[in-house]
C-alpha cells in the first residue's frame, strides 16, 4: 500500500463530494488521460473541464467511495454517484469501478468503468431500456456528452 497515492485518491473523491472541480483537477497531471463509457477518452484540459461541467450542473448529488487501493504505480476505487440527470429529471445511481495510474505524485490516467445500458435505463427511461444497449444509442449518448462539453468550454 502506497499511502501517498491512497491519500491522493481519497483527496480526489472528497473534493468530488464537495463538488470542488478545482481540487479534483489539482490531483491530475496536466496531460491526464480520462476515460469512461459516456465521454470515451478525454485528455488534459478536456478531462478537467468535464469535471468542471459535471460539478457545476450537479443536482441532488451525493457520492460515496470505498475500496481505495494504491501502490507505487496504480490504484483503484469503487464509487457510487446519485444525482438528477438534467435532460430528463430522472434520478440516476451510477455504480463505478475506477482505475488509476500515477506519475510524479499525481493521477496521469483515470479510467471509470460502469454499465452504460444500466445508466441509460435510469437516465433515459424507456428509450434507454429498449435501445440503450445498441451502438446507435451509445454513440448518440457520447455525441451528446461531447456536445455539452464543447458548449460548456465555449461559455467559459
Amino acid at each position: 500500500m502506497n499511502q501517498e497515492h491512497h491519500a491522493l485518491i481519497t483527496r480526489f473523491y472528497e473534493a468530488f463530494q464537495r463538488l470542488d472541480a478545482e481540487a479534483m483537477s489539482a490531483c491530475y497531471t496536466d496531460d491526464v488521460l480520462f476515460s469512461d463509457p459516456v465521454f470515451g477518452e478525454l485528455r488534459g484540459q478536456n478531462a478537467t473541464d468535464m469535471w468542471r461541467m459535471l460539478t457545476s450542473r450537479a443536482k441532488d448529488f451525493t457520492l460515496t467511495f470505498d475500496q481505495v487501493q494504491a501502490d507505487a504505480l496504480r490504484g483503484s476505487a469503487h464509487w457510487v454517484a446519485t444525482y438528477e440527470f438534467g435532460q430528463t429529471g430522472a434520478i440516476v445511481i451510477n455504480d463505478i469501478q475506477a482505475r488509476f495510474v500515477f506519475r510524479d505524485g499525481k493521477i496521469c490516467e483515470h479510467h471509470d468503468h460502469f454499465d452504460l445500458w444500466r445508466w441509460s435505463r435510469q437516465a433515459l427511461g424507456a428509450k434507454g431500456l429498449l435501445l440503450g444497449w445498441t451502438p446507435l444509442v451509445k454513440n448518440a449518448i457520447r455525441a451528446q456528452a461531447h456536445k455539452g462539453l464543447k458548449a460548456f468550454q465555449a461559455s467559459r
